[in-house]
């Protein structure tokens, strides 16, 4: 793909290798010592060596920061924050996947606040006690194509002392300047594609379904569901395409600008399950995707057909699009119920069901959700009834 530079809704460079423009970032935001964010793996491979020796090398400085969880606690923001002030940091370069771009937002806007992160939960006008001269410039460079982080407002934060995930929110979170270059994605392993893949595809799924008037966020997100039916199978199958991983990079990002128009029970099932089960998200919510779509559906189905007909199904109706997620998920291996992933005995249905009508995401539903809904589809996921 040719290379571009877009302004929509942050400053993004797209295209293979821009990476290696890094140096540049930093100077066009002023960033004379960086902290680059990462998580403890991909820290050890080339990608990760090779950008802080470029940066090295064109006078930027950097330190590395790696203390970051597959699912990300306060602990590993606030080590961060520590670590950023310690070494007299002037800005955050967020470097992998949804954990490490989360972890690395919520550094830069935790560095100069006197409240606790917990304050700024997502939930009315928490967002206006942040000092907010005082959030740092924040760089985004995705390496999977699935949360779409890099051109979100907000992250995702496990509270160690409740067990629950919180949902942190303030407009400067949104990086200054992304770098979606699809040459970095190159050596995911075909699980983590599928996972990351179907993330993507909730965010844009359950943006279109919410309800609302935003005809802005429903033609991104039916334009970034109909890029993943073109590309994401390509990209589990061939990894090494690097126009189909170009394609789930543009397809993810425009799924998290989308979804400032809300998301809805794929992800309030999903987020009490990544907290109390350490289960991967964009698994979790592909496994959740048909049981969530069908319990909406009286609300959704004259959408949904509409979507049909745009990604061009061959059976557009409701019930064929059941069947199209049924088949991507097979065909990606995806599970089919939650009982595959986790054992009756390790889930306690009845504290998630509680947890996940709780979360922030659950006023965007479509439909108006209660604890009993909620524990109609834990069981029916567990069970493997749909209908």
């Amino acid at each position: 793909m040719l290379k571009n530079n877009w302004n929509y809704p942050t400053l993004m460079w797209v295209g293979a290798n821009r990476v290696a423009e890094l140096n540049i970032a930093c100077k066009e935001l002023g960033i004379k010592k960086a902290l680059l964010v990462t998580d403890n793996e991909l820290c050890k491979l080339d990608i990760i060596q090779k950008a802080l020796f470029n940066l090295k090398k064109k006078w930027v400085g950097v330190e590395l920061y790696s203390d970051v969880k597959g699912n990300p606690t306060g602990t590993n923001v606030k080590n961060g924050v520590k670590f950023y002030n310690k070494n007299n940091c002037d800005g955050v370069i967020a470097f992998g996947g949804g954990s490490a771009l989360d972890v690395g937002k919520a550094i830069a806007f935790m560095v100069s606040q006197k409240l606790p992160l917990w304050e700024f939960e997502d939930v009315g006008e928490n967002w206006t006690k942040a000092y907010s001269n005082g959030i740092s410039p924040i760089i985004a460079i995705p390496t999977t194509a699935g949360t779409g982080s890099e051109t979100g407002r907000a992250v995702v934060i496990l509270n160690e002392d409740t067990g629950i995930k919180k949902i942190i929110f303030h407009p400067k979170m949104l990086p200054s300047i992304v770098i979606l270059d699809p040459v970095l994605t190159l050596g995911l392993p075909s699980k983590i594609t599928a996972a990351t893949g179907m993330d993507a595809l909730s965010h844009n799924l359950e943006a279109y379904c919410a309800p609302g008037y935003h005809p802005m966020a429903d033609g991104i997100a039916i334009e970034g569901i109909r890029i993943i039916k073109r590309w994401l199978p390509e990209a589990f199958r061939n990894g090494s395409n690097l126009e189909a991983r170009a394609n789930m990079l543009t397809a993810a990002s425009m799924g998290s600008t989308a979804f400032q128009k809300g998301l809805g029970g794929i992800h309030s099932l999903s987020h009490p399950v990544n907290a109390l089960n350490n289960i991967h998200h964009g698994l979790s919510n592909a496994i959740f995707m048909p049981y969530v779509l069908t319990f909406n559906r009286d609300v959704i189905e004259e959408k949904i057909i509409k979507l049909c007909n745009f990604i061009e199904l061959d059976d557009r109706s409701f019930n064929g699009f059941i069947k199209w997620v049924l088949d991507l998920r097979k065909e990606l291996k995806i599970p089919h119920k939650l009982s595959d992933v986790i054992k009756d005995k390790d889930i306690l249905i009845d504290k998630l069901s509680k947890m996940a009508l709780e979360d922030p995401s659950t006023s965007g539903n479509p439909k108006k959700l209660t604890e009993k809904d909620m524990k109609l589809m834990y069981q029916n996921s567990m069970s493997g009834n749909l209908f």
